[in-house]
C-alpha cells in the first residue's frame, strides 16, 4: 500500500483533489481508497472509505469537557494518535493499492501538534508521500508566494517526507497563472518580482529565506490542477509515480 497524504492551508482544495485523485486512479484500473483525517468536517464531496469520525466524536468531546469549538478541534486532532492502531486494522482489512489521507482543514493541527507526525511515521505503509497545495487565489503577489513556499517547506520538514507541491484552482486564476509558475521554475524572475513590491528590512528578509530555501533545494516547480475541469491530473499522478512507483506509470 502507498499513502499520499493531501495538506495545505483551509480552503485549499483538499477534499476535491482526495476525491478526484482517488477518480482517476479507479479509471487505471487501481484500487483506491480515502481517510477522512478531519473530525470536524461537517460535507465532504466524497463518501471516505475510511472516516476518523467514527473514532472520534467532536461533539461528545465538547460536552464531555466542556471545550469550545477550538479547543474540541485540538483535543480530537490528538486524539487520532491513540486510535491509529484500529484505523491501521480497517486500512487492512480493505486492502488498497493507494490510500489517500484527506488531512484537516486546520494544517497547524496536523502538521504543528505531535498527533500529526506521529501518525505520519506510524502508519505502516510500502512509501509514503505529500502533496502540499498552493491555493492558486491566495498567491496575489510574489511576497505571498514566498509565504506559501516557506508554509510548504516547514510542513515538508515537520512530516519528514517528500513533497509534491501542487497549485490549485487554476482555472480562477487564468491572468496570473502563467506568472505564478514562472516563479515556481524560475528563481531569478521570482527575486525580481519580490524586489519590485517591496523593500527595506523586508525585502533583505525575504531574499534571504529565498536564497535558504534555492540552496537545499526546497523551491520546486508547481504541478498546476484543476478540481473543476481534471486538467493537469496526469502530470500529478505522474509525479507521484516517481516517487512511490519507481517511476512505474499508471497507463492512461
Amino acid at each position: 500500500m502507498k499513502v499520499i497524504f493531501v495538506t495545505g492551508t483551509a480552503g485549499a482544495g483538499k477534499s476535491l483533489l482526495t476525491s478526484k485523485i482517488k477518480e482517476y486512479y479507479a479509471k487505471n484500473s487501481s484500487f483506491a481508497v480515502t481517510l477522512n483525517l478531519d473530525p470536524g468536517v461537517g460535507k465532504l464531496p466524497y463518501s471516505p472509505d475510511v472516516d476518523v469520525r467514527d473514532y472520534v466524536d467532536l461533539n461528545s468531546l465538547m460536552e464531555q469537557y466542556e471545550l469550545g469549538s477550538n479547543g474540541s478541534l485540538i483535543m480530537a486532532n490528538d486524539l487520532i494518535a491513540t486510535k491509529i492502531d484500529e484505523i491501521q486494522t480497517e486500512i487492512d482489512t480493505i486492502n488498497p493499492d493507494y490510500l489517500l489521507v484527506d488531512t484537516p482543514g486546520q494544517v497547524e493541527l496536523f502538521a504543528y501538534r505531535t498527533s500529526g507526525p506521529f501518525f505520519v511515521k506510524n502508519l505502516n505503509a510500502e512509501e509514503k508521500v505529500n502533496l502540499f497545495l498552493y491555493d492558486g487565489t491566495m498567491i496575489s503577489s510574489p511576497a505571498n508566494f514566498v509565504s506559501l513556499s516557506l508554509l510548504s517547506t516547514s510542513i515538508r520538514l515537520r512530516l519528514d517526507l517528500p513533497t509534491v507541491n501542487v497549485l490549485t484552482k487554476t482555472d480562477l486564476i487564468p491572468d496570473n497563472l502563467e506568472k505564478i509558475l514562472e516563479w515556481s521554475s524560475n528563481e531569478y524572475n521570482l527575486e525580481d518580482d519580490v524586489a519590485k513590491e517591496v523593500d527595506g528590512e523586508t525585502l533583505s528578509l525575504i531574499s534571504d529565506m529565498l536564497q535558504s530555501l534555492n540552496k537545499n533545494e526546497f523551491l520546486d516547480d508547481l504541478i498546476p490542477v484543476s478540481n473543476v475541469t481534471g486538467e493537469g491530473m496526469v502530470n500529478l499522478e505522474s509525479a507521484l509515480s516517481r516517487i512511490i512507483n519507481l517511476g512505474e506509470e499508471v497507463e492512461d
